[in-house]
């Protein structure tokens, strides 16, 4: 997910260009305001932080642009795409490492597991919004 900060600076392009450069495909997107329930869901394990105020303020505070990326070990790929959660230890080349300064802005959101995947994209997409196709670089990406 580009979050209203990413969104605000005109990023979501330059994201998914670096996601598309990767060989990683998108199957589904969304640019919506995120509706309170699902802010909450979505942060679920946040609730009880003392950060989650700002951080729920934050994410309902403007559009978001939602995405759902297929690939081998995607999750695991995007999470080292977008660096550290704290974009002054990120290290340059990721996301996070060359397009945030403040953690409370750091650009982009990405699950942190397979079963986080799972979750969320079922929050917010139904199954037959997942668009499968095939790029027609897939056999230069894979073995």
């Amino acid at each position: 997910m580009v979050k209203p900060d990413g969104v605000a600076r005109g990023l979501i392009g330059g994201i998914i260009q670096r996601f598309e450069r990767k060989g990683l495909k998108l199957v589904a997107a969304r640019f919506e305001r995120i509706p309170e329930k699902r802010v909450l869901e979505q942060y679920r394990e946040h609730l009880e932080k003392p950060f989650f105020p700002s951080l729920r303020h934050f994410i309902e505070s403007g559009p978001c642009f939602l995405m759902v990326w297929e690939g081998k070990n995607a999750v695991s790929v995007v999470r080292k795409m977008i660096g550290t959660t704290n974009p002054a230890e990120a290290e340059p080349g990721t996301i996070r490492g060359d397009l945030a300064l403040d953690t409370g802005r750091n650009v982009i959101h990405a699950s942190d597991s397979p079963a986080s995947a799972a979750r969320e994209i079922s929050l917010h997409f139904s199954p037959d919004e997942i668009i499968t196709y095939k790029r027609t670089d897939e056999p230069s990406l894979y073995e």
